[in-house]
């Protein structure tokens, strides 16, 4: 019997489960951030560790028992990232292992044959891809100044800002005014307006994107204007990275889409947008939504790598198996 170890490494957690062959959970393990560019590299690794312990004790396997582990790191963006990951990944005590891009786990979870594209929106965004013949490529992920526009984060500085901007009548009334107002606990925006500018304060939480989506779903137009240009903005990122890895000739496009904006979201303004723009480019695509968390994706790369087929099976238990929060 195979075992198999899949890490997913985020900005906040860092969760790791091993499987048996059959795709069968064994063992689960979460602890902080694996990130190498948050904390360091050093803590990342015992973040990492402690993930791994845990789920090795649960499953009552050792290192020497894992066959394959396949990391999924947040952060592992370009070379000069793996020149600092794999010397502190090879460290740790895995005969055989492998690192990518968190990015990638989400491609892997949901395209079948691992090729496609796959836009992350959550916190912040991305988009990435991979063809036939393996070549990969990202576009995005390393924040505004370096072009990002619809992360989370960025949502909920644009759902404050034009609340703040139908109120002075720089847009047109919009229900966010109220709606943003509330979120923190004032009666109106000039309330708002006025704590914010007395505290010095600068960012809002990422959540206040739940308002902006709450606006749209009642019809708000400014609301929705607003999805509408994120799922706009989306498009061209997948669009790039079509381009970039020189087209999916004769073949139907996966769009892979992963993170709380798309996967909970779903806003039906931004879908639109977003497949307005990719058709402009191409004529054959498909959404997906994976069911599975990121971390199977790990695992699902850990059995390409030992020639594990993956069954319909397999992939209905790891649909099943939810993600660290059940």
């Amino acid at each position: 019997m195979s075992y198999i170890l899949g890490v997913d490494g985020g900005n906040s957690k860092t969760f790791t489960v091993i499987t048996d062959e059959n795709g069968t959970l064994l063992g689960r393990g979460l602890a902080g951030c694996g990130n190498h560019q948050v904390p360091g590299l050093q803590v990342a690794l015992e973040n990492i560790m402690i993930s791994v312990d845990i789920a090795l004790q649960q499953a009552g396997l050792t290192y020497e028992h894992i066959e394959f582990a396949q990391f999924g790191l947040a952060g592992a963006d370009r070379q000069r990232d793996f020149d600092i990951l794999l010397p502190g990944l090879a460290t740790l005590p895995f005969s055989k292992w492998d690192v990518v891009c968190d990015t990638y786990e989400g491609l892997r979870a949901g395209s079948p044959d691992n090729r496609g594209v796959v836009l992350v929106c959550g916190s912040g965004t991305n988009a990435a891809g991979r063809n036939r013949e393996g070549l990969m490529v990202q576009t995005g992920g390393f924040g505004y100044l370096f072009g990002d526009r619809t992360g989370g984060g960025d949502l909920a500085r644009e759902t404050f800002s034009h609340a703040v901007r139908s109120w002075d009548l720089r847009e047109p009334p919009s229900i966010l005014t109220d709606k943003v107002a509330k979120y923190f606990g004032f009666a109106n925006m000039e309330e708002v307006y006025d704590h914010f500018l007395d505290n010095d304060i600068s960012e809002v939480p990422r959540d206040l994107t739940l308002i902006l989506h709450e606006a749209a779903d009642e019809g708000d137009e400014l609301a929705i204007r607003l999805l509408r240009r994120a799922g706009d903005e989306l498009g061209r990122g997948a669009n790039s990275v079509i381009r970039r890895l020189g087209g999916f000739p004769g073949e139907s496009i996966p769009i892979v889409m992963v993170g709380s904006v798309v996967q909970e979201g779903r806003n039906p303004h931004l879908l639109g947008a977003l497949r307005e723009k990719i058709a402009e480019e191409n004529e054959s695509f498909e959404f997906i939504i994976p069911k599975m968390a990121p971390v199977y994706g790990s695992v699902l790369l850990a059995m390409d790598h030992l020639g594990v087929p993956v069954t319909e099976t397999i992939t209905n238990r790891f649909n099943d198996y939810g993600s660290y929060k059940s």
